[in-house]
């Protein structure tokens, strides 16, 4: 079953505390939806401990939605999570991210692998998380690993037999790197933080 991903980025208003501005705290800048529009449940283990079969430590995970929430994002993200349509909801500030370490991996996996037959395209693909040193049930399925595959590196992509076969490493920096939708997000953010602090900018997610 799949899970998908609703929220928004916010910022955090210079005029708080002024005599000059009466209006909420955290203004709703841009919708997820338009920068985000993946599932990638490995992405979001490493970010927010959902769907996290992988093993991350994730960055921010099970904080809630915040009390001061934008009049942007409540209206709708607040009574889908206390109707239970939404769960997991979170919010992880640009600080934190900017400081997410790109070599971040799961306690117990390196990679994922992936295998369909190189012979009768479009075929089934299987698909497991594999540790360093693959198990025997993986290598009765696919053979070796190639003897240069790089488990820290770029994906690799080899046939073994009749099988094509796809390893693509487990780092925070692939998951959330170019292939992804998150530089998008990221960039957003990192614009807004050049304005408005690193502390004053945030993402809100909830997942389905």
């Amino acid at each position: 079953m799949s899970t998908d991903i609703h929220g928004g980025i916010e910022f955090h208003h210079p005029g708080v505390d002024t005599d000059y501005y009466d209006g909420e705290p955290w203004v709703l800048a841009m919708n997820l939806w338009p920068l985000y529009d993946r599932t990638d449940h490995d992405a979001f283990g490493c970010l927010f401990g959902v769907r996290n079969d992988a093993g991350f430590r994730p960055l921010a995970a099970d904080r809630g939605l915040p009390p001061d929430l934008s009049s942007g994002l409540r209206p709708w993200m607040q009574p889908a999570v206390d109707a239970g349509d939404y769960h997991g909801a979170t919010w992880v500030g640009w600080a934190e991210i900017a400081r997410l370490d790109p070599a971040a991996t799961p306690v117990h996996h390196t990679g994922r692998l992936t295998w369909s037959s190189a012979s009768s395209p479009p075929s089934p693909h299987r698909q497991r998380l594999v540790p360093d040193q693959w198990p025997p049930d993986v290598l009765d399925a696919v053979g070796p690993p190639p003897v240069d595959l790089d488990r820290s590196a770029h994906p690799t992509e080899w046939t073994s037999g009749d099988l094509r076969c796809r390893y693509e490493p487990l780092t925070a920096a692939h998951l959330l790197g170019s292939t992804s939708h998150w530089p998008h997000v990221f960039a957003v953010m990192q614009a807004l933080a050049g304005r408005f602090g690193e502390d004053g900018v945030r993402l809100v997610a909830a997942f389905d």
